[in-house]
């Protein structure tokens, strides 16, 4: 069951990363940036874009995974 929930609130943060983080981060970190070519700005966009993806999906694992082990008794059963 610790699984399912960690599964069940990971995707949910990778929902919320996608819809209000990962943008932003992407924008923000090209802005900063000088580029060559629109290529090179684009690349690095979608690349901070995905990583900020994966990283609300495993702070959302991560949350899930303690949260479902506070359900969880001190010994198991035998």
């Amino acid at each position: 069951m610790r699984y399912i929930v960690a599964m069940v609130f990971a995707v949910i943060g990778a929902l919320l990363a996608t819809v209000f983080l990962s943008s932003s981060v992407a924008d923000w970190v090209v802005a900063h940036r000088s580029f060559e070519s629109s290529d090179d700005a684009e690349n690095l966009h979608m690349l901070v874009f995905l990583a900020s993806n994966v990283a609300g999906l495993i702070a959302g694992w991560l949350v899930g995974w303690v949260i479902a082990g506070f359900g969880r008794s001190e010994a198991p059963p035998a």
